[in-house]
């Protein structure tokens, strides 16, 4: 199928403030593990949601294999299970490529960033549903928002589900223990969804190894170059926010809770910058439809979701720092 193609970079801007308030947003987050600064980058390569379609996956992986440098982060927006029926599939590509950027030269772990989703969390959920008050109508409606194809994937039956909630918290604690059990029998599943975080970040101090305050790493001295033009940023703030599905803007940042892949609505009204961040990013749109464009770009947000798993697209972007899209992929 040959790498996807280049698509044309919409509404490109020339201007990236700061934003105000920008160093202390960030000095509030870099104390909370939900979220993941991702220091200062040469480029953040920012991936929609996949929906568990592993060969359209391959493609972007392969385009961003050919291009990704040292200095570099990636993200993946959440929604990466979910709809499709690829699911074991999908997660095994996630940490294969994952284990081939990280032998890369200068590359470490928190260079590579798994955000948490709406299909994500109603998995989580899922997993503790025996804590629910009413299993039943929960499992039902999470059935109806996509989970059935994870849950099979996972070697899990509905009608046992259904059994068990019906059965009380006893019967149902061992069909959720069941499918705990299916998912860390898969290497590396477990630690991946354990793994994922609510939001990701550019800005925020550095140390001079080049590492941000979190313990990540662009392999550079602060202002070292890489040897093709590159000289790491020296300028702060917290510029580019990277979510799954959106955010309330009349909430702080870390007051967000489950806005992150609920909080669509506000997101698109979003018209200026947003808590010192001047570009907001997301991979998920619920209100996306086949007329829908895989790229949405407005005065502060970006949306990058073509369908992927619903009859469209996978769409990739790849941004500096401060919320610039550099390049834009679709497969």
């Amino acid at each position: 199928m040959g790498l996807p193609p280049r698509l044309g970079l919409p509404n490109r801007r020339t201007n990236r403030p700061a934003g105000p308030g920008a160093g202390a947003l960030v000095g509030a987050l870099e104390d909370d593990s939900r979220f993941t600064s991702l220091g200062r980058p040469r480029r953040v390569w920012a991936i929609g949601a996949i929906h568990a379609q592993p060969d359209r996956l391959d493609l972007i992986h392969q385009a961003i294999g050919q291009r990704f440098r040292p200095g570099d982060r990636l993200v993946y927006l959440g929604n990466m299970i979910g709809f499709g029926e690829q699911v074991v599939e999908t997660i095994d590509r996630l940490l294969a490529f994952r284990i081939a950027l990280l032998a890369m030269p200068g590359m470490i772990a928190s260079d590579i960033v798994y955000l948490r989703g709406q299909q994500e969390e109603m998995w989580q959920k899922l997993l503790q549903l025996h804590f629910a008050p009413d299993p039943r109508t929960v499992l039902d409606w999470m059935l109806r928002q996509g989970v059935a194809p994870t849950l099979a994937a996972y070697g899990g039956h509905l009608d046992a589900g259904m059994a068990a909630a019906r059965g009380g918290a006893v019967m149902l604690g061992r069909w959720t223990r069941e499918l705990r059990q299916a998912v860390a029998a898969r290497p590396g599943h477990e630690q991946l969804f354990n793994a994922l975080r609510r939001a990701a970040y550019t800005g925020g101090a550095a140390s001079q190894g080049g590492a941000a305050d979190d313990g990540s790493s662009d392999g550079l001295s602060k202002d070292a170059g890489d040897g093709e033009g590159w000289t790491g940023s020296s300028r702060g703030g917290g510029s580019l926010l990277l979510v799954n599905s959106g955010i309330d803007p009349r909430r702080p940042l870390t007051g967000q809770g489950d806005a992150f892949w609920w909080g669509s609505a506000g997101f698109a009204r979003l018209e200026q910058p947003y808590g010192g961040f001047s570009r907001l990013v997301r991979g998920y749109d619920p209100n996306w439809m086949p007329e829908s464009p895989g790229v949405g770009v407005g005065p502060a947000t970006v949306t990058l979701d073509g369908g992927c798993g619903r009859g469209g697209y996978l769409v990739c972007a790849c941004f500096d720092s401060f919320g610039e899209m550099l390049d834009l992929f679709q497969a």
